[in-house]
């Protein structure tokens, strides 16, 4: 590790990431400026800047934010809204418990971003016809979706890191860590429910107003709605089939983007006005930042003697990948965290001779569920929170730390219980 570039590296990370936290600034301004910082200190040159930044997620995000942004406009998400409020008669608890599952069950086989897209407006849809706050639904459903895209490997960015350095097929995922989310995510809907009870009453007379409304008047253009849902179909179609098709998610993805604007003949001025520009550039400035970690070595440096803690015990290493992964992910982009991590777990079966397996699912549950911790730990929390801020309601980074970071800690205890039981019993 070069001590020098290192210890100015982490200087910046930590500055940067006080001042987002301390909320003086926009963070996507703050997590550019101290990208910009980083060339300029000669850390990164500009080539290995712009080779750190993670297109294929970029891509992903604003190709499904095009979708999502056209398919707005038919009203669909407005007769979700109505159509899940009916459903559960107008009961904010239920309500916010469909949710929750419904985004789950979609971030597994589409994305937690993808999810998130979709989801949040249904939820502001639903709150402001209920006069609710939306912050309990909106915390569920970020930690939802992260929940939910832990059981496949197309479900989080990890998992299709994990999935193309290993053997580990889309069925392993499933039955390696299906059983687990499960339970993590009952606990975490329950608890979440007793954290938000007091701001989850509602007067009779606006669940009656919401059980009057008539969801198929929500539906404003049916064209639009056949050719966003046929190119919604096809899209995740080509998820399912990405290895077969031989495409990255965010090739799928974009095209799945640019054929709906074709069809659907939208102004193309209009539609990238909708994207969330902010949180793309947010990322664009950590992934920089995130880089610079990894060329000093400081990430490998943390997983080496971390990993040398255990000297060569599997319960020890299993154990420490799980907490290690999960305490980390929060704080910094898992994406790189886990690049790191492929080569040195290969590293330690070889040296060892101790199984790979359960420590691939140990690194997918840390790192995965590690995201939930704070609110830039995973992407699909700050694309909630860019949505959010859009319709008025910030979600504050101490906001979401007090709450999601408790809730980590309780879902890597759990995760703790299983695989022990699973792998070292």
């Amino acid at each position: 590790m070069h001590s020098i570039n290192a210890t100015i590296a982490v200087a910046i990370f930590v500055v940067v990431y006080g001042v987002i936290i301390s909320e003086k600034l926009h963070r996507a301004v703050v997590s550019l400026a101290g990208a910009v910082i980083i060339i300029a200190f000669g850390i990164l040159t500009q080539a290995e800047a712009i080779k750190g930044i993670d297109f294929n997620t970029l891509g992903l995000m604003l190709g499904m934010m095009i979708i999502v942004i056209i398919t707005r406009r038919s009203g669909v998400f407005e007769y979700i809204a109505i159509k899940a409020a009916k459903v559960a008669k107008g009961d904010p608890v239920k309500i916010l418990i469909l949710l929750s599952v419904i985004t789950a069950v979609l971030s597994a086989f589409m994305g937690s971003v993808t999810v998130a897209l979709l989801i949040v407006p249904v939820t502001f849809s639903i709150t402001d016809r209920l006069n609710v706050n939306p912050g309990g639904f909106l915390l569920c459903e970020i930690i939802s979706s992260n929940i939910g895209g832990t059981c496949t490997p197309v479900g989080d960015p990890p998992n299709m890191l994990i999935g193309s350095a290993t053997h580990l097929q889309f069925m392993d995922f499933v039955a390696n860590l299906t059983p687990v989310i499960l339970a993590i995510l009952a606990v975490t809907i329950v608890l979440i429910l007793l954290i938000y009870r007091s701001k989850l009453k509602v007067n009779e007379e606006d669940k009656m107003k919401v059980m009057e409304l008539n969801e198929f008047e929500s539906i404003k253009d049916w064209l639009i709605l056949k050719k966003s849902l046929a190119v919604l179909a096809l899209t995740i179609a080509g998820f399912f089939f990405q290895q077969a098709l031989h495409l990255q998610t965010a090739t799928i993805a974009l095209v799945g983007a640019v054929l709906l604007m074709v069809i659907t003949k939208e102004e193309p001025e209009d539609v990238l006005l909708s994207v969330e520009w902010p949180t793309l550039f947010f990322f664009i400035g950590l992934f920089i930042l995130v880089e610079s970690l990894v060329k000093v070595g400081v990430i490998n440096y943390i997983a080496q003697e971390s990993l040398a803690l255990t000297q060569g015990s599997f319960p020890l290493t299993l154990l420490l990948i799980l907490w290690m992964s999960g305490i980390l992910s929060a704080f910094v982009d898992n994406i790189p965290f886990v690049t790191a991590m492929i080569p040195l777990i290969k590293d330690i079966g070889a040296l060892t001779g101790m199984p790979l397996d359960p420590l691939w699912w140990s690194l997918a549950l840390g790192t995965c569920l590690g995201g939930n911790g704070t609110l830039i730990g995973a992407s699909a929390n700050v694309v909630v929170a860019g949505i959010s801020e859009k319709q008025g309601y910030s979600i504050t980074f101490m906001r979401y730390f007090k709450v999601g970071f408790p809730l980590m800690l309780v879902s890597l205890l759990i995760c703790t219980v299983y695989v022990y039981f699973k792998y070292l019993c």
